[in-house]
């Protein structure tokens, strides 16, 4: 597959000291490609930039003003009348009241949020590759690993059309047929996209689902 055939060519990623010894090792024979991977192929972590930012900017800002009401009243002024309006609310509040736990739910469910986004690696849209090179990531994003499949979908004889969803355990094809048996397309279909699958170089081959009908038939 060329870069040109691809909307989003795969991700690549050096890691550790292979970086600093590429420039040494430029001229070593490369391992081949097909053989047992050297590392785990796991999946790709978010940096989780905009949640981050977000959150410190908030914190920033609500530190910042307590600190500053806290200041200003060890030195002889008075508090803010929003600190102190908190501080009336808070006092006459029951827990059971309907405000403070709609404000306790809206708290618990941004704190499940932020776990969430800490415990869960994101970037689903990357396919973790095999790992043959010592030190190398790589990624297929799944748009183009659907071009991919889709092409050669089309190159089946009988298929008119085909609509392909990659997702990171199931690949799904429905394909339109408008010739030939549906059963030796459909057959000929699963043997060439398997091998496609496979070509790919996918950490985990997806199971492959296949669903060829006629045009205008459910």
């Amino acid at each position: 597959m060329s870069t040109a055939d691809s909307p989003r060519p795969p991700v690549l990623e050096k890691t550790g000291a292979s970086a600093a010894r590429t420039g040494a090792h430029a001229a070593a024979p490369l391992p081949d490609p097909d053989a047992r991977p050297v590392a785990r192929a796991g999946r790709f972590w978010s940096a989780r930039r905009v949640p981050a930012t977000i959150l410190a900017l908030v914190l920033t800002g609500a530190s910042g003003l307590f600190l500053y009401d806290v200041v200003a009243v060890r030195a002889g002024h008075s508090a803010m009348s929003w600190r102190k309006e908190l501080a009336r609310g808070l006092a006459d509040h029951r827990l059971d009241d309907t405000w403070v736990l709609v404000g306790a739910g809206v708290a618990a469910a941004l704190g499940l949020w932020l776990l969430l986004l800490a415990l869960t690696p994101g970037r689903r849209r990357l396919l973790p590759m095999r790992r043959p090179y010592e030190g190398v990531r790589g990624a297929l994003h799944r748009q183009a690993a659907a071009m991919v499949v889709r092409d050669r979908a089309t190159q089946v004889s009988g298929i008119r059309s085909a609509h392909v969803t990659v997702r990171r355990y199931k690949v799904k094809v429905r394909a339109l047929a408008h010739f030939r048996d549906l059963d030796q397309v459909r057959a000929e279909l699963s043997q060439t996209l398997g091998s496609t699958l496979t070509e790919l170089g996918l950490a985990r081959t997806p199971r492959l689902v296949v669903r060829v009908r006629r045009p205008g038939k459910d």
